[in-house]
């Protein structure tokens, strides 16, 4: 599970600028150009390229060359996963972190939470 936290410690930090949450509400709809980004948010070239490499490299969002221009889509299944990751981090189960943490085993935790398993 420390890697996933790593892992989606990284999604979480791409998605936690306010421009590249409306790139990723823009692409959810279906593909699109550069340029057509560019008029919607009125931001430079260079700005875009910035934000829409961080979306890529995190694996958030596919690029795809086309004549002079980039095209973009957004990556369900990477979509997928975080939605599914954040249901998971936010409900209660049964393997909860706090029934694993060594330092609140060892302290006796006995909080609520932790005393409904």
């Amino acid at each position: 599970m420390e890697t996933e936290y790593a892992d989606f410690a990284l999604l979480f930090k791409a998605l936690s600028d306010e421009t590249r949450l409306k790139i990723i509400d823009m692409i959810s709809c279906g593909e699109l150009c550069a340029c057509d980004i560019l008029k919607c948010l009125n931001i430079t070239q260079p700005t875009l390229s910035y934000h829409m490499k961080m979306l890529s490299e995190c694996g958030l969002v596919n690029a795809d060359r086309q004549g002079a221009w980039m095209h973009y889509t957004l990556n369900e299944a990477a979509a997928k996963r975080i939605s599914e990751f954040w249901q998971l981090l936010t409900s209660s189960k049964k393997n909860c972190i706090c029934h694993s943490s060594c330092e609140r085993q060892e302290n006796g935790c006995k909080t609520e939470t932790c005393d409904k398993y």
